[in-house]
């Protein structure tokens, strides 16, 4: 079977960040032999299998160009779209742009989260969103521009705060200024241990996020 990649590249794993294909080997999965990617993610000091037909599906891709990490540096600035203040459905939208994983999705995702986080205090699911994002974002265009985690997380501050201005977004769709209180009130007692065990880790990954949102699911608003 053809291989989209080879050994020793770095390749992106969405939710998960840059990693290394280290091998490429074949295993037996249900009497059939399957072929298989080890990916090495350094950030979390973890090694992933993924099934070579599964790739593509996963959004398992090459890093980006100078180039494209340089525009997804940029999109951070730039005006865009009414924020909705009904935080669920926020987190529903910018989960499912982690999960397509470009590298401007994620980018539009710490965009709109850090913004606001400067009208409210983000609910505890999107302040763990925007910080697996922005570690996310940090760790690809890193990789492409050649630079240190530390100089990026510094580039994105300032795309985000531009010297002698404060981006904003156009305006605020606001459905009710006590929503996200609310919500939260039914919400922290079940998330308050997961929160800790979360907070140990380096990067939180799409099915972990996933995996406390259903913890709410059937709370009523």
């Amino acid at each position: 079977m053809e291989t989209k990649f080879s050994i020793d590249q770095k390749v992106v794993y969405p939710s998960q960040g840059v990693g290394k294909v280290i091998d490429i080997f074949e295993k037996k999965f249900k009497d059939e032999l399957l072929l298989y990617y080890k990916i090495y993610i350094d950030s979390s000091d973890m090694v992933v299998m993924v099934p070579v037909s599964k790739a593509d599906e996963l959004g398992i891709r090459q890093i980006v160009s100078a180039k494209e990490a340089e525009e997804a540096l940029n999109l951070l600035s730039e005006e865009f779209e009414p924020i909705t203040s009904d935080w669920k459905l926020r987190y529903q939208m910018n989960l499912d742009l982690l999960k397509k994983g470009t590298v401007k999705d994620i980018a539009a995702i710490v965009r709109c989260l850090y913004n606001r986080s400067k009208v409210k205090e983000l609910p505890i699911l999107e302040r763990k969103l925007y910080d697996s994002a922005k570690r996310l974002l940090e760790d690809e265009i890193s990789f492409a521009l050649g630079k240190s985690p530390k100089e990026i997380e510094a580039a994105i501050h300032t795309k985000l705060e531009p010297f002698g201005a404060t981006q904003r977004p156009k305006h605020i769709v606001s459905l009710d200024d006590d929503e996200d209180d609310d919500l939260m009130n039914d919400v922290n007692d079940k998330s308050r241990d997961s929160d800790d065990d979360l907070d140990d880790s380096d990067t939180v990954s799409t099915d972990e996020l996933e995996a406390e949102e259903e913890d709410f699911d059937d709370d009523e608003f």
